[in-house]
């Protein structure tokens, strides 16, 4: 049974997490030996490139990610948000922003360069399909996107299949072209991207930000890891994925060292003709799995992101029973479409795309290697002797990287970085304002112990109403204020009265026998802690059910909400009067609280007040 299972989630990571790298070969080795980029395509340049390429490959995925970064999980669950919930730093928590803006800003890109760089092969077969790749992509990308709401796990148990189709057909055409060309064999000898890059340095430099295509989707290799697991992740790149990716970048250069005319579409002129448009679908079909791998990952960034108070409540849903990683979020999926579209519409070339790609991963790549390092020495204790060389030569290779793609800024890069900019103020806002409205609400909250001493001290007893009440409140210590306003109000107070406070904790899982911590405070009172990790979503109710002795029936019960109306007065420390008007855009338009906790819209009361930030 565990084999069976082992099986299938390697199938699904090849799927899901291999889909974006595994389509590079369509179009990078293209983009570094493309007319104009001052590559001579003679077999010393043309060996030299490719050996960059491999050897970059190797050394990201290989050295860094499958090596290095996949052992700094957090309790199962990867990504740079996880690496950020180890730390706990103010530093670290910014670094998490910045990384996850940028991420999701090549969540856009991605489907975009994918999907058009394979329908582009169309234009081999006839020059007649030309005006029909754009409409195509546009549809192919309304279909990719329709499809996740059906889960990651369906999602992959088809994906699985093809990628695998695709790996083995790939792998052979390399293969083919390498046996009639062997002399490309050269290019598997680091010496040869050394001496190419000795000799020319600064030509180097600037193919470096081609190169790096190579790699775009290995951030995916940790950020799908609490979908997955390292060992299945581990399994699909060496069995299948990185041999065929290695022939296939062979095969091409094999092909121009035997004709240096044959520039353009490299990756599909390996097949003979007959084999042209089926390769084509095999490619669409390919290149939309590539999309897969950022469309699950940003999905996983958006839960992480909300459980850790990054970013406003928003509709989260769990596709699998079994796998607490895999979700959907439909405000996620209809932003990255509508902003992939654009990129279409926009940009109509894969080739005019490949200048603002690569900015956005080596900039979160060299954030992951900057928050590795900190945790390798705060958390594992790892010898500065062992620890300073290793961390200066990837930083040095993954600072080199986004240098290199910075260069591309003005061509088209600007668009991510612009698109990070945006995600990573409101990131900042929203996260600022949650500080600043806590320290606020909390001025205005009376102790739980001066409450009860009040209520026993009165000289007029309350009324009290024989149906469980649930006050849901951000203070553990304090009295939620729609408890106040209930019983200024109303004059009641219920039998019991259940106080609850959702925490989020920084592992991704709480045990069920640690969900909850009860506190009995007096006069039918309780204070209740519920703990749930960053990768789960509350269920209160559900929470409550589960703990004996409290007074709670689910079918009789009322939960009570506050419901706060933020006033903007004037520019206060830390928040500009922009950012108080955008933070109180953000929590008028924040999914509500009923459903987030899942309470039963039928039984809650919103009572509120005003709030100046």
């Amino acid at each position: 049974m565990k084999s069976k299972r082992n099986f299938t989630l390697t199938l699904g990571a090849i799927g899901v997490v291999f889909g974006d790298i595994g389509t590079s070969p369509i179009y990078a080795l293209r983009e570094c030996l493309a007319p104009g980029r001052g590559v001579e395509l003679t077999p010393g340049p043309i060996l030299g490139v490719t050996s960059l390429l491999l050897w970059t490959l190797f050394l990201v995925v290989c050295v860094k990610y499958l090596a290095l970064v996949l052992r700094a999980d957090n309790r199962g669950e990867g990504g740079i948000l996880a690496l950020v919930s180890l730390l706990k730093s103010h530093w670290a928590v910014l670094a998490g922003i910045v990384g996850a803006a940028l991420l999701y800003a090549d969540g856009v890109l991605t489907p975009a360069i994918s999907v058009l760089s394979a329908l582009e092969g169309l234009n081999l077969v006839s020059a007649s399909f030309e005006p029909w790749i754009v409409p195509t992509a546009l549809a192919v990308l309304v279909a990719l996107f329709a499809f996740q709401s059906r889960g990651t796990g369906r999602v992959s148990a088809f994906f699985g299949p093809v990628i695998v189709l695709w790996f083995v057909v790939i792998g052979a055409l390399g293969l083919a072209s390498v046996i009639r060309e062997p002399y490309v064999l050269v290019a598997l000898n680091p010496l040869t991207a050394v001496q190419f890059g000795a000799a020319n340095p600064l030509l180097t430099f600037t193919l470096l930000g081609y190169v790096f295509l190579a790699v775009t989707g290995a951030e995916a290799l940790y950020a799908d890891l609490g979908h997955f697991g390292k060992g299945p992740i581990r399994s699909g790149w060496y069995a299948l994925a990185f041999p065929a990716l290695v022939l296939n970048y062979l095969g091409q250069a094999a092909l121009l060292l035997a004709d240096p005319s044959k520039t353009g579409d490299l990756f599909f002129q390996l097949a003979p003709v007959w084999l042209v448009i089926p390769l084509v679908v095999l490619s669409t079909l390919a290149t939309v799995i590539a999309s897969q791998a950022v469309i699950t990952g940003a999905f996983s960034l958006a839960r992480q992101s909300i459980q850790l108070g990054l970013w406003p409540r928003m509709t989260v849903r769990h596709t699998s029973s079994e796998t607490i990683g895999q979700v959907y979020v439909p405000l996620v999926n209809g932003l990255l479409f509508v902003g992939t579209a654009a990129l279409v519409l926009g940009f109509r070339e894969s080739s005019k795309l490949a200048d603002a790609y690569g900015i956005a991963v080596s900039g979160t790549m060299v954030l992951t290697t900057l928050l590795m390092v900190a945790a390798a020495r705060r958390l594992w204790s790892v010898p500065w002797v062992a620890l300073i060389p290793l961390a200066l030569f990837f930083l040095l290779f993954d600072g080199t990287f986004f240098a290199a793609n910075a260069t591309k800024l003005f061509s088209g890069g600007w668009i991510v970085l612009a698109t990070a900019l945006v995600l990573f103020v409101i990131m900042k806002t929203w996260q600022d304002g949650r500080k600043i409205l806590f320290r606020k609400v909390q001025t205005r909250f009376l102790s739980l112990t001066d409450f009860v001493a009040s209520l026993t001290a009165s000289s007029s007893p309350l009324k009290r109403i024989p149906r469980a009440a649930v006050f849901l409140s951000g203070n553990p210590r304090g009295v939620p204020l729609c408890l106040l306003h209930n019983l200024k109000h109303n004059q009641v107070l219920h039998e019991p009265t259940l106080l609850v406070t959702v925490v989020t904790e920084e592992i991704p899982k709480v045990l069920d026998e640690e969900r909850a911590e009860v506190t009995a405070v007096g006069m039918g009172i309780s204070q209740i802690v519920l703990r749930y990790g960053f990768s789960e979503l509350p269920d209160v109710p559900v929470a409550l059910e589960a703990i004996p002795g409290i007074g709670f029936e689910a079918g009789r019960v009322t939960y009570f909400l506050g419901k706060e109306a933020l006033v903007v007065k004037g520019a206060v420390k830390g928040l500009s009067v922009w950012r108080q008007n955008l933070f109180s855009f953000l929590v008028h338009n924040a999914q509500e609280a009923t459903a987030f906790y899942r309470l039963p819209p039928g039984q809650v009361v919103e009572l509120g007040g005003r709030t100046e930030l």
